[in-house]
């Protein structure tokens, strides 16, 4: 009798290690769920950012050729419906957005191939939505302030907590 009683410890001690192990990875598991989606949803707009980033640092060095090509026009061959004096116009040093060590990134959505950011100049005036498509990281307006549809602005909100 007393072999009975030993193999049935031994049965409930192997089922707890067992229930222990199912909890710790699933534990484990939801940990790398949050954290791999919160990677996701900072970084998957990062190169169209990196790119708004150098056009912004073109215009801060007055660079405006530079900053021009980033919206995949040259000199040589101008955008037939942005000539480079309208870009002067919108872009330059006489245009409302001439400081552009004052602007930086306030919005980023992803919207369809392209991604939706506002450049927010700490000003009186609005933000300028711009426009960066995935594919070729050209750089034009964007046809919308943001993309359309409802939205949850995490990132504004998680920014209006930490900044307090």
């Amino acid at each position: 009798m007393s072999g009975y009683l030993e193999a049935y410890g031994e049965a409930e001690a192997l089922r707890a290690r067992r229930i222990r192990a199912v909890k710790v990875g699933s534990v484990i598991f939801v940990a790398l769920l949050i954290v791999g989606l919160t990677v996701y949803a900072f970084f998957r707009n990062y190169a169209e950012e990196r790119q708004a980033d150098r056009f912004i640092q073109l215009l801060n060095q007055h660079d405006y050729t530079k900053a021009y090509a980033l919206w995949g026009c040259t000199e040589s061959s101008p955008c037939p419906n942005y000539p480079l004096a309208k870009f002067m116009d919108d872009w330059g040093p006489q245009s409302h957005y001439a400081d552009a060590s004052r602007a930086h990134i306030s919005l980023s959505q992803s919207c369809g191939s392209g991604v939706v950011m506002q450049l927010d100049y700490q000003s009186s005036q609005p933000p300028v939505p711009i426009w960066v498509e995935r594919s070729s990281k050209v750089i034009s307006f964007a046809p919308w302030p943001e993309c359309p549809g409802r939205h949850l602005h995490l990132r504004a909100w998680l920014q209006s907590v930490f900044k307090r």
